[in-house]
């Protein structure tokens, strides 16, 4: 069988730089369910074996046209693989509902919590820091939902604010990141719009605030969102992180800062979703049949 790929279009370069629980990936069984997960800037999907197993994955940037690139994706998957007869597909995310073939569509909340859970095995609270979105979802016992808030009406918050201000500041994700974990003390940026924190920015930096300061007082921004989010769910320890953002060390250590909580990223953060939605379609295989 060929290897399995992974397309990786996360910025965030540097890899986990701590031990961190592992879901179990094996490259060796028969492909029986696929989970899909949909997102405003990644298509991600996932596929799990009879076991529960996580088997292989595909991750692209997300395409307007996302029904044909899901189709295309999911014949690489299944040729790759080998794939059941009859094989059953949950989707997930922003554009789950675009997706016409699919045997079920589950909301993004349900099916973080439940892909976190079966790596991490825990309950706890969950950070999704999605290209759009945040997620704060409090996990019960197996993998439910307890609880959640979401921010899907501004970009503050989300991983497009750091990218848009990176970019704004010409700096690649991975330097950004490393700035603000060099920096001594941090630019407040009061702001809670995208387009006016860049206005922000500029003025700091022609009052020669030091960049290095800019960059953090941006993340310290960003994270201040999501605690407000966190203490409105109600914090279960452990605190889990999961999303592209999950490998940015700065945002991890000053959420860590900031709850006074450890924070446990799972190995493959940008893929919990879609690794969720694979283990709620493989329990429609184990359905009985209605006559």
């Amino acid at each position: 069988m060929p290897a399995l790929s992974l397309t990786l279009i996360s910025g965030w370069a540097e890899e986990l730089a701590f031990s961190s629980a592992r879901c179990k990936i094996l490259g060796v069984t028969r492909l029986v369910a696929v989970g899909i997960d949909a997102g405003s800037t990644t298509t991600k999907l996932v596929g799990v074996s009879a076991d529960a197993a996580l088997i292989g994955w595909r991750l692209e940037s997300a395409h307007p046209c996302v029904e044909e690139q899901v189709a295309r994706m999911l014949g690489d998957l299944r040729s790759e693989l080998g794939a059941a007869e009859e094989m059953p597909t949950v989707a997930t995310g922003y554009g789950r509902k675009l997706l016409n073939a699919v045997t079920k569509n589950v909301t993004e909340i349900s099916c973080h919590a439940r892909g976190v859970y079966a790596c991490l095995k825990t309950a706890g609270t969950l950070v999704d820091i999605g290209g759009q979105d945040s997620k704060v979802i409090r996990i019960g016992a197996g993998g439910k939902a307890v609880d959640f808030s979401m921010n899907d009406k501004c970009a503050a918050g989300t991983g497009r604010f750091l990218e848009n201000t990176a970019a704004r500041l010409a700096l690649p994700l991975d330097e950004f990141a490393r700035r603000a974990l060099a920096a001594v003390d941090d630019a407040p940026i009061s702001s809670t719009c995208t387009v006016f924190a860049e206005s922000e920015i500029i003025s700091l930096i022609a009052r020669g605030v030091p960049l290095d300061a800019i960059v953090r007082g941006l993340h310290r921004s960003m994270v201040s969102r999501i605690v407000t989010m966190i203490y409105h769910v109600g914090l279960l320890a452990p605190l889990m992180l999961s999303g592209g953002v999950a490998r940015n060390p700065a945002v991890r250590a000053l959420l860590a800062e900031a709850t006074g909580e450890a924070v446990v990223v799972p190995e493959q953060p940008q893929l919990m979703g879609a690794y969720g939605a694979a283990l709620l379609a493989l329990e429609l295989t184990r359905r009985p049949r209605e006559h």
